[in-house]
């Protein structure tokens, strides 16, 4: 059990990395790269189409990665 967990966590952290490398670029300038985009947090653009599926695809991705490494820490105490 611990090792098919181990190894979806893998697999997981791989399409996390893919589904972020994925999205948009939302830095149009270089001042931008300077305030890490703090102007674009309390912004009112919601994102559409494929910005979206892959925001919420990552959301999702990284809720299942947290919950299953609480249960692999739960695992290997018991």
């Amino acid at each position: 059990m611990y090792n098919l967990i181990v190894g979806i966590v893998i697999v997981l952290s791989i399409l996390m990395i893919i589904a972020i490398m994925m999205q948009p670029s939302k830095q149009n300038s270089a001042a931008s790269a300077f305030t890490g985009g703090a102007d674009q947090l309390f912004g009112k653009q919601k994102a559409r189409g494929f910005e979206a599926v892959m925001q919420r695809a990552t959301a999702i991705m990284a809720a299942v990665w947290l919950i299953l490494l609480f249960v692999l820490v739960y695992l290997s105490s018991h």
